[in-house]
């Protein structure tokens, strides 16, 4: 690890202050990306801005159909959080699949989505459920964030605040975990929002994606049997020693079913 230096923002304002002052510099909450890059020497920041504890970036409350949660909320705290369960059960499951109790212990919200890992779940949830992302200066519809593998509509010194997931009719989500580190090989996130059907894929492809065909045919009837004519091109997924690209899209489809045979009755 290369040797650097280390503040604690004592707000957001000026977390963003002294990035814009430090270009080099790197925020800090979980750490659960950064430290790893860190000691492998793949990156090398002037300093480390650590916004962890910013109570403005915390918390998680319901207000008009929307589920609102602080940036720097854990992802054990999302997983048990009362108000998660009872307003989206789905995103509270899927924070309690995310690595391990160390990491859902450590990692964040935001950190996860701003990220953007191609095998995150997070993503998966954001953009299934049509959320916007919050940031120190201005909002972003999911639809238009997420931009390929490891990037994302944020510039130089935003910072993400809180994310605000419209409370949809039903969700569901499944995974097919990766037999090694935990990450989605293929997870994918239905819900039944009042603008409609929206279905994310994370792990299968460069990024996570919605699968609009699946969309389409689920608009007619949220049943696991509605995909199975439906075509998921392979040309664009990932593939690796763990899978091709064929048997991610295989899984994508398992995956969506597993999901729609989750969801909840009709409220």
């Amino acid at each position: 690890m290369y040797s650097l230096s280390y503040v604690k923002a004592k707000s957001v304002k000026e977390a963003g202050e002294f990035l814009a002052a430090h270009p080099e510099a790197k925020l800090l909450a979980g750490g659960m990306t950064l430290v790893p890059t860190l000691k492998q020497r793949l990156a090398k920041p002037s300093h480390l801005v650590d916004i962890a504890q910013l109570p403005e970036l915390r918390g998680v409350k319901v207000a008009g159909g929307k589920l609102e949660i602080g940036a720097a909320t854990s992802h054990h705290d999302v997983a048990t959080s009362p108000v998660v369960k009872k307003a989206i059960p789905a995103l509270a499951e899927l924070a309690g699949l995310i690595g391990d109790p160390q990491v859902r212990n450590l990692g964040t919200l935001g950190g996860s989505v701003a990220n953007n890992d191609p095998a995150a779940d997070y993503p998966a949830a954001v953009l299934g459920l049509g959320a916007t992302v919050v940031t120190s200066q201005r909002e972003i519809a999911a639809d238009d964030f997420f931009q390929g593998m490891f990037a994302t509509a944020l510039e130089e010194g935003e910072i993400i605040v809180r994310i605000i997931f419209p409370v949809p009719r039903r969700a569901a989500y499944a995974k097919f975990h990766h037999p090694a580190s935990g990450y989605a090989m293929a997870g994918v996130f239905v819900a039944q929002t009042a603008e409609g059907v929206r279905v994310a894929v994370t792990g299968a492809g460069p990024g996570v994606f919605r699968w609009k065909a699946a969309e389409a045919a689920l608009a007619k009837g949220l049943k696991p049997a509605a995909i199975d004519g439906v075509v998921l091109e392979a040309a664009d997924l990932n593939e690796g020693i763990h899978a091709t690209r064929e048997d991610r899209a295989n899984l994508v489809r398992v995956m969506a079913k597993r999901a729609l045979a989750k969801l909840p009755r009709k409220k």
